[in-house]
């Protein structure tokens, strides 16, 4: 029974975890309404509709997973089109294939075969493999040698962490993969794709049969929203829930610059990255090639790597060891919370993937059926 309450979860977020929360606890009987900041649902993964190319609103999105059960999860509710992401490096008027591998290797050197390859990448590293790297550039260093660092790692880096990489932590970069194939499929995962007609549709099917309300910023009206439901998924930032009682966690953030183009391929290939510094984007990203799209004209996003500040998207989390000492100071208070949930990436103060953050999200849905029981 609700008693007083309208609702049993106040869901904060339109994005996968909030979206599948709801579906999970919809389908269990329960009344749940979501409360949306932005316009649209969908959170990161939204998609623009531009003259029927599918835009990826907040930068690539690309499903991958080696998790049976998440894939089997996000096909009952729309099909997936394979998708293999192949992203090129432009470095001045170079071009080189990511990651690296045997391309890039032949690319950068010359060699032909996995043997002169590792050779060469054993003569670049050997000065670096006896230092214990302080910081990334040395982290980069000592895994690829400076041939590598310099034209691929370095300048993309500090454009996309807004400091030099020799300030930058060495955990940022645990490993580089190096591959001795000539493969450029980015990721390793065994299932890879886009949904057909793009991300909005999985999350329409999600939320079909839940109340959402868009336009509504919960932290502003929080009274009166935590009035109506007995308990709260929130997945917006953790420190502004507790107005920043401890300080503000930081955040890396991003600005885009579309363009359309009466022309029908503009670079021959979804993601380009441009690893110069002196450029100021990170990538530009061409939407048509996600969806194999065959129209007259294109699309295409430049990505600018900004300094978080309140106003704008949060969107990776700076997890170096102040900030994460922070947020275990707020982590400790949340979990007093008898009647709030945290989650997704800002809940948790991780950056995931989509398939991570549906995993956390069905555990949470879990978690809390067995709570109930």
């Amino acid at each position: 029974m609700l008693g007083h309450y309208e609702y049993d979860y106040l869901i904060v977020g339109a994005g996968l975890f909030g979206s599948i929360f709801a579906y999970e606890m919809t389908k269990q009987g329960k009344k749940c309404v979501v409360v949306e900041k932005r316009p649209h649902i969908g959170g990161n993964s939204y998609c623009l509709d531009i003259q029927g190319i599918k835009v990826h609103r907040y930068g690539a999105h690309i499903f991958h997973t080696s998790n049976s059960k998440v894939w089997d999860y996000v096909n009952y509710f729309v099909q997936f089109r394979p998708f293999i992401n192949s992203p090129v490096a432009r470095y001045k008027d170079e071009l080189f294939n990511l990651p690296f591998n045997m391309n890039t290797f032949y690319q950068m050197w010359g060699t032909k075969s996995p043997q002169a390859a590792k050779e060469k990448l054993d003569q670049q590293r050997g000065q670096y493999l006896n230092i214990e790297p302080k910081n990334l550039e040395e982290q980069a260093l000592r895994l690829v040698g400076p041939d590598i660092y310099y034209k691929l790692v370095k300048g993309y880096t500090e454009k996309q962490w807004g400091r030099p990489a020799n300030e930058l932590p060495a955990f940022i970069i645990k490993r580089l993969p190096v591959r001795f194939t000539f493969d450029n499929n980015y990721f390793s995962d065994i299932y890879q794709g886009i949904p057909v007609g793009g991300y909005n549709k999985l999350i329409e099917r999600l939320l079909e049969n839940t109340q959402v309300k868009l336009g509504i910023d919960y932290l502003l009206h929080r009274e009166e929203w935590n009035n109506k439901a007995k308990k709260i998924v929130f997945t917006g930032q953790i420190d502004s829930w507790f107005d920043e009682c401890y300080g503000p966690l930081e955040y890396r953030s991003l600005q885009f610059e579309d363009e359309f183009l009466e022309i029908d391929n503009y670079q021959g290939n979804a993601v380009v990255n441009y690893t110069e510094y002196e450029v100021p984007f990170t990538r530009i990203i061409e939407h048509k090639h996600f969806e194999g799209s065959h129209k007259p004209y294109t699309v295409i996003s430049r990505e600018f790597p900004l300094t978080w500040k309140k106003g704008n998207e949060p969107f990776y989390p700076v997890n170096d060891d102040r900030n994460n000492a922070l947020y275990n100071k707020y982590l400790e208070v949340a979990q007093a919370l008898p009647n709030v949930i945290f989650g997704g990436r800002l809940g948790d103060y991780k950056y995931y993937d989509m398939d991570k953050v549906i995993e956390k999200a069905l555990e949470a849905v879990a978690e809390e059926k067995h709570n109930q029981a």
